[in-house]
């Protein structure tokens, strides 16, 4: 069996309410998606984070080391893959290539093994995942604080038993929506934040003191992805467990996070960071320093679903009888592509998400939504 074609499709959606977070706005979501067929017709979807344009250019230019490889040899297809981009891509939206292609030889090769990918990194600990919910973006009104409450209440209605906060607006004001979040929803459930990279150390310092007694889940991306030592600081200041990594690439990159104890916990993105074959080493290298991984997750149902699967084989650190749970991002936000693209849909129960049973990924694109949100340049 061959790999016959790789196609591409990008895709976008206007938002009804533009919505900003640290860095920038987003008035519309776009994404790059990736389809691999084999010779008999068999097919494996994938994804890539970051402009969508750009990861397109690089699945095209990638294309041609895949063409004709056999579709059950994914990691030496990444290798192939790698070694081309070594030079001038050890970072950034070229990866991003790199893992789009990954995931859906994972896809592709679990349909053709018939065994689900999650049995195929290893085997599940868990038949449910632990989500949860990213939101509480900002957007322009006159009562923020009171929205971004409302919106907290909204997810615990719903049954998230743990959510995610935009800050990065300032500390005075960061201070005053997480207090206003945790007011909400009460003492029960996990409230974690997100600065975006937003902060110097001095203002993430500044920012945690104010709000340890709210106990906070984790504070990510306190400052810039690129100060390890503030990070390494940051963490041996607070007793807020620190998380990075979402602007992190490759096994190489981590282990520099990681070596330095810069994080409690590591956040690979999937579609970013190397795809399903780099992302498991770097789990594997996280646990050698004790630290878990949650990976970040922001895209579409093919990303979640490769989420789903790699936080099911995961091993939580230090191993104890009475274990915490492993927990993956749930995006909230706006995003049509995600709510109409895959099927079947995602189902929350009691805060966990099912990791799908079917070969390969689990999920497949709807030809209609497909169609829908195709790009028109």
């Amino acid at each position: 069996m061959k790999v016959e074609r790789i196609e591409t499709y990008l895709l976008e959606q206007t938002l009804d309410t533009p919505f900003y977070f640290s860095q920038f706005e987003f008035r519309s979501r776009q994404v790059c998606i990736v389809k691999v067929i084999a010779a008999d017709g068999t097919y494996g979807w994938g994804e890539g984070y970051g402009p969508a344009t750009v990861v397109k250019a690089g699945v095209e230019f990638l294309t041609p080391l895949v063409l004709g490889e056999d579709p059950l040899q994914v990691e030496a297809i990444w290798n192939k893959m790698r070694l081309r981009a070594l030079d001038y891509a050890r970072r950034g939206v070229l990866v991003a290539a790199i893992s789009a292609i990954d995931i859906a030889l994972w896809d592709l090769r679990g349909k053709l093994m018939g065994q689900p990918v999650s049995v195929l990194l290893g085997g599940r600990r868990r038949e449910r995942v632990k989500v949860y919910a990213t939101g509480m973006y900002f957007t322009e009104t006159e009562d923020l604080a009171g929205k971004l409450a409302d919106e907290a209440q909204r997810y615990a209605a719903q049954g998230f038993r743990a959510l995610k906060m935009k800050v990065g607006l300032g500390v005075e004001t960061d201070v005053k929506h997480v207090r206003a979040a945790r007011a909400a929803i009460g003492d029960d459930l996990q409230l974690m934040v997100d600065a975006n990279h937003a902060y110097s150390l001095s203002e993430a310092l500044r920012f945690a003191r104010q709000v340890e007694e709210l106990d906070i889940g984790f504070f990510e991306e306190p400052v810039s992805p690129e100060d390890y030592d503030g990070y390494r600081e940051l963490r041996q200041r607070t007793s807020i467990p620190i998380a990075g990594g979402e602007c992190e690439y490759l096994l190489a990159g981590f282990r520099q996070l990681l070596s330095q104890r810069c994080v409690d916990i590591a956040q690979p993105d999937i579609c970013g960071a190397g795809g399903l074959t780099e992302t498991k080493r770097i789990a594997a290298l996280a646990a050698a320093f004790q630290t878990n991984v949650i990976p970040h997750s922001w895209g579409t149902g093919i990303a979640f679903a490769a989420g789903l699967h790699l936080v099911s084989t995961l091993d939580i650190v230090p191993g104890r009888l009475r274990m915490p749970e492993a927990m993956l991002e749930m995006d909230r936000s706006e995003n049509a592509l995600r709510e109409k693209l895959t099927a079947p849909k995602f189902q929350l129960e009691d805060g966990r998400v099912a990791v799908p049973r079917a070969p390969g990924l689990g999920v497949d694109v709807d030809p209609d939504a497909l169609a829908h949100f195709a790009r028109v340049d």
